[in-house]
């Protein structure tokens, strides 16, 4: 008796030991939330967890994640936010409303769960509850139906397929920059067809197929986890899909075993040559690098020179042709890799037969060489860009790279100045001569100074700002230039712009200027505003208008510019009465993205413009375009801005990050000029009314989008012969602008790189829907 009744209160131990598990965790409420410190909501099995998963090197910023819960690795394999990490304090919540959302501190929201239909995102609302299943699937069930889904992760994978998960026709994976960064990396893998799995890059200017195979599930019974993993690995990585399983468990104990993951399969063998068809681009890791595969493990490395960037590499300091007195050897030095090979970029000369040493004295005296490759006893130069770099050691040769010599190697150019050396009399009596002479320049400018000071109208050379030629101006010269500030140029969201006439110093002859007062400046001292002037001073470009001078009185901040004639962008493409000349407006489109570039990589400090549109597009005489307002960002008190939104820039040309409350960078810049280059190409506002009544708004870019879909790009430039035979070059701006409005800041190319598509330098490849 008492044997079975034992027995029995076991059975009933285990029943409810059961029943505890199974309703601790099948259901997710309404309104249940989870902090960064909160434990996470689990799987009924136990195997799955979701929650904050902590960074390993940035201890105070969390990814929401799924993971595996029961081995020591916690392997993450679905995430939400891998473009906007959570700081601690932030909470996921299932709203009483039935919508799944990441929020942060302040209430902002980070992520929120969405589906995609038509090309557009639709915040999921109106579950019923969430649930993690045991195959890592977490769901928001819109019914007490099991199979009644309004959201799963399944169908919103990441870089890992689960067993059980499907990848069905038209999903795909993305890459993530690496092991431990979740950004989008530069490869995606896709189901194109029914079986037909391809992986590609989806890198700018070229797209290229590395695998392409019909799959197949050989799931292992004994392994308690399997999955198809996808991504960057490791720091310099490129990508690789790679199938993995984990032993099984002996025990329910996550701390009774210390195996790992084993990988029992991947693709490609080398993605460093496995390219399946030739074409033209960057390859496996991107322009001017080569990739180095071992052991299936592809690695990415810039040239000797050149430092990462969006897509591939970029030279760290530009090449000059015109050296002066200068040898190539004072300049540059030359750097070898062995066995390292650009086999798709073209050879702009090919010297033969020659050695190594010939080959590196040609390329060094060659202002169009970078890179010489040495193979059998030929010499192949080429410029760059350089695609599709890798290392063959089954072939015998070696690159040679010309590198620009650091800044402390000008030692070569007094080197050479000594050569010529003054004996020490002479040099005494030179130095007396020069004292002298000093010193009647300086007695002459004091008197100058004291005789001229402050002379209204004339144009003072004085300037309080180093290392920059501006004008320092008093308010009172400035309010005579420009007769009471009295004619009025334009407003924008700086401030207003004013013209008035300043006489040149010791002439009678007189320029006009421009002059910008500056509306709600930052309140932070005189030294704010001298610097950010002082960096804008700086920059000389054609394609940027020239800041002549500036006013620094107490509220009173003023800028000085070239006057530019023709006015606008703006008024040249929708004010005019004739539609402006095609290949002008593709000069101009030229231009403009000549001087992004300088501003984003050229000039002495990166300078992010904000707010690009044609109202800041100026024109000279012959309508060369020139970007005004740049650099003026800093100087605005916060929240400063012509919309509605607590965000910099104007309407129809503002970055989607600027609404995520994520970092901005120069691709915001690269956004807006997509905007704009659309209207060039159409004449066409980004925003219009539908119709008269006033009801309905088109938007530029939607429209744009469904004619290149449609392959109906004729309607953009209805009744513009000029344009309409030229649809070539049409479909090329269309693409690239396409590419410059993609959601995912990651996708939108540099300005480097738009500017070589559109001057025909790279090729443009298809671009994705901008709303994905």
């Amino acid at each position: 008796m008492a044997v079975t009744m034992l027995h029995h209160v076991c059975i009933f131990l285990l029943l409810l030991q059961s029943l505890l598990q199974y309703a601790q965790t099948i259901r997710i409420e309404l309104s249940s939330s989870l902090a960064t410190d909160s434990s996470p909501w689990r799987s009924s099995n136990g195997d799955f967890a979701f929650g904050f998963h902590r960074l390993e090197d940035q201890s105070q910023l969390f990814l929401l994640a799924i993971w595996y819960d029961r081995i020591p690795e916690k392997t993450v394999v679905w995430y939400a936010n891998g473009d906007n990490l959570a700081a601690k304090g932030s909470k996921v919540e299932l709203t009483s409303g039935g919508s799944l959302r990441l929020i942060d501190q302040k209430g902002n929201v980070i992520w929120r769960a969405e589906n995609i239909m038509y090309g557009k995102a639709f915040a999921v609302d109106g579950a019923h509850y969430a649930e993690l299943l045991d195959t890592g699937n977490l769901v928001l069930a819109n019914s007490d139906s099991a199979s009644s889904y309004a959201w799963e992760s399944f169908n919103n994978p990441t870089d890992t397929i689960l067993p059980t998960q499907e990848l069905s026709t038209g999903g795909k994976l993305s890459s993530r920059r690496t092991q431990s960064n979740y950004l989008k990396g530069r490869f995606q893998l896709q189901m194109q067809t029914i079986g037909s799995l391809v992986l590609n890059t989806i890198a700018i200017g070229s797209e290229l197929t590395y695998y392409q195979s019909n799959t197949s599930d050989d799931s292992n019974q004994e392994n308690s986890g399997q999955r198809l993993k996808f991504g960057d690995l490791g720091a310099t990585s490129v990508l690789s899909v790679r199938m993995y399983v984990h032993p099984k468990s002996q025990s329910n104990e996550s701390s009774s075993t210390t195996q790992s993951w084993i990988n029992i399969w991947f693709v490609p063998k080398d993605i460093c040559v496995n390219i399946t068809h030739d074409q033209l681009g960057g390859g496996s890791c991107g322009f001017n690098s080569f990739c180095v595969s071992r052991n299936g493990w592809p690695t990415c490395t810039c040239l000797p020179g050149f430092s990462q960037s969006d897509n591939g590499c970029i030279l760290e300091k530009a090449h000059a042709c015109e050296l002066g007195d200068l040898e190539p050897e004072q300049v540059y030095d030359m750097e070898s890799l062995s066995n390292t090979y650009w086999p798709t970029s073209a050879n702009f000369d090919v010297l033969q037969p020659t050695n190594e040493e010939n080959c590196s004295r040609s390329c060094l005296n060659d202002c169009n060489c970078v890179v010489a490759v040495i193979k059998q006893g030929k010499c192949f130069k080429k410029k760059l860009p350089l695609s599709n770099g890798y290392v063959d050691t089954t072939v015998d040769g070696k690159a040679l790279i010309k590198i620009a010599k650091s800044s402390d190697s000008d030692k070569h150019v007094n080197d050479k100045s000594n050569k010529n050396q003054i004996p020490g009399g002479w040099m005494f009596l030179c130095g007396s001569i020069i004292l002298n002479v000093v010193l009647i320049i300086i007695g002459a400018a004091v008197f100058y100074l004291f005789s001229h000071h402050k002379q209204p109208g004339k144009l003072s050379t004085k300037s309080s700002i180093s290392e920059t030629n501006l004008h320092s101006f008093t308010y009172d010269e400035l309010k005579i230039a420009t007769d009471g500030f009295k004619v009025e140029l334009g407003r924008g969201s700086f401030g207003t712009v004013y013209r008035g006439v300043v006489s040149l110093m010791n002439s009678t002859s007189s320029i006009v200027i421009a002059v910008k007062k500056l509306d709600k400046v930052l309140q932070e001292g005189e030294q704010e505003f001298k610097a950010e002037v002082s960096a804008i001073g700086r920059t000389h470009h054609r394609n940027l208008v020239r800041l002549i001078g500036f006013c620094d009185l107490g509220l009173n901040k003023l800028l000085i510019y070239e006057f530019m004639s023709k006015g606008s962008l703006a008024d040249l493409l929708f004010r005019s009465l004739v539609r402006p000349d095609w290949n002008q407006r593709v000069q101009i489109a030229t231009g403009i993205a000549r001087g992004l570039l300088y501003l984003h990589e050229e000039c002495a400090s990166q300078i992010i413009h904000c707010d690009i549109k044609p109202q800041n597009i100026l024109l000279d005489d012959s309508f060369t375009a020139k970007i005004s307002d740049f650099g003026l960002a800093k100087l605005l008190m916060i929240g400063q801005t012509r919309t509605q939104t607590a965000i910099r820039g104007t309407k129809g040309y503002v970055a989607a990050e600027w609404f995520r409350n994520t970092p901005v960078t120069s691709k915001v810049d690269v956004y807006s000029y997509g905007v704009m280059l659309m209207e060039i190409i159409c004449c066409r506002k980004c925003i219009e009314l539908a119709n008269e009544n006033e009801e309905e708004v088109q938007v530029l870019t939607d429209w744009v989008y469904d004619r290149y879909k449609e392959g109906r790009m004729d309607l953009l430039v209805r009744n513009d012969k000029e344009a309409s035979s030229d649809m070539k070059k049409v479909e090329n701006l269309v693409m690239v602008a396409i590419w410059c409005i993609q959601e995912d800041p990651y996708l939108r190319p540099s300005m480097r790189m738009v500017s070589q598509m559109i001057e025909g330098v790279s090729p443009v490849s298809e671009p994705p829907s901008p709303y994905l």
